[in-house]
């Protein structure tokens, strides 16, 4: 098999859902959150001068992808999560590259970065679908000279 989606470790007993998509003509594998998560209101945040207020939530959904050297893996924000809730994905599309999956920092579980533009805090719960997933063959250029290695997970590679 090509590509597809396995548990990651330390949620095999937490009854995780892989991902699928919705109908026949869909793009995207939607991705659930493997736990009930607090997304703080940016709003609230801003009118308390909290400190956190740039730093997105991290989604855990317990779920990792594995694909082909030439594919990337994009993750969006569902229609759904800016119009109906005020959540959007914080870095607008996740890119994943083939080497995230299993690295030895997090397994290579996909996380959802989100921000809560909404004016009250939301609990995002287990199960609800966040965010989904494209994946897409690429090319490189001629002569391609890279030879790094990934060590981690989420935002490594400029380590």
């Amino acid at each position: 098999m090509a590509r597809g989606f396995e548990i990651c470790k330390g949620y095999e007993d937490k009854n995780i859902n892989l991902p699928k998509r919705q109908t026949t003509h869909s793009v995207g594998y939607d991705i659930e959150a493997a736990e009930d998560t607090l997304i703080p209101s940016l709003f609230k945040l801003a009118n308390n001068n909290s400190e956190i207020l740039n730093k997105p939530t991290l989604i855990k959904t317990g779920i990792k992808a594995f694909f082909e050297t030439d594919e990337v893996m994009y993750l969006f924000n569902r229609s759904s999560g800016p119009s109906k809730r005020g959540l959007v994905t914080a870095n607008s599309v996740g890119v994943f590259e083939c080497d995230y999956y299993s690295n030895p920092s997090n397994d290579g579980e996909i996380l959802v970065s989100m921000y809560n533009f909404s004016n009250e805090d939301i609990i995002v719960k287990k199960g609800e679908r966040i965010a989904q997933v494209v994946f897409q063959k690429f090319l490189t250029i001629d002569n391609d000279i890279s030879t790094g290695t990934r060590l981690g997970g989420f935002g490594s590679t400029d380590k």
